[in-house]
């Protein structure tokens, strides 16, 4: 059966780029902080903004893909998610290859993010493995349900249920040993 549909008109098209290109201000105006927290929080530290943005970007040449427009923020956390983790990896390679290591410091706008009684809990945070350190920001900083950080790492529930265990388990071990010296 062949398509039904009119073709594209000038203004039809004009039109749909003009609704998506509010849907994404509208999710951007909403969730920009949010996102860059969620990036700061698992690693991106100084380049989260960057690491957002690149989220943006990808979410703007990939919006007619989404099933809907509710699917948009799911989308950009997944996206985070694997930025991150490549950014991770990137540095890792880098340190590798590179005789002197640089102490890392936080940006001013990571330091923003943070209050001091918060610091711990970050450094604490840092010393985990990625995928817990993913697992445990998405569950507990944005309150997500399994499946959604299922999603958002592409991995099981299953597997979130075990980085997420393993993680509390490690991050407790770690505030306590902090705690005690």
């Amino acid at each position: 059966m062949a398509d039904q549909r009119e073709p594209d008109t000038v203004e039809t098209l004009a039109a749909r780029d003009a609704d998506r290109e509010a849907a994404l201000s509208d999710v951007f105006h909403r969730h920009h902080l949010e996102l860059v927290r969620l990036a700061t929080l698992l690693g991106a530290e100084s380049e989260a903004e960057d690491v957002v943005a690149d989220a943006f970007c990808e979410l703007h040449r990939n919006w007619r893909k989404l099933r809907s427009t509710q699917a948009a923020l799911p989308y950009l956390r997944a996206v985070i998610v694997n930025l991150v983790r490549m950014r991770v990896r990137h540095l890792q390679v880098v340190r590798k290859h590179v005789e002197w290591v640089r102490e890392d410091v936080d940006s001013a706008e990571a330091q923003a993010l943070v209050r001091d009684d918060q610091r711990a809990l970050l450094d604490a945070l840092r010393e985990l493995p990625a995928r817990q350190r993913e697992a445990l920001v998405l569950r507990y900083w944005l309150g997500l349900k399994e499946a959604e950080i299922a999603e958002a790492m592409g991995i099981s529930a299953g597997a979130v249920k075990a980085h997420t265990a393993r993680g509390m388990a490690k991050l407790g071990a770690v505030l306590e040993a902090d705690g005690g010296q």
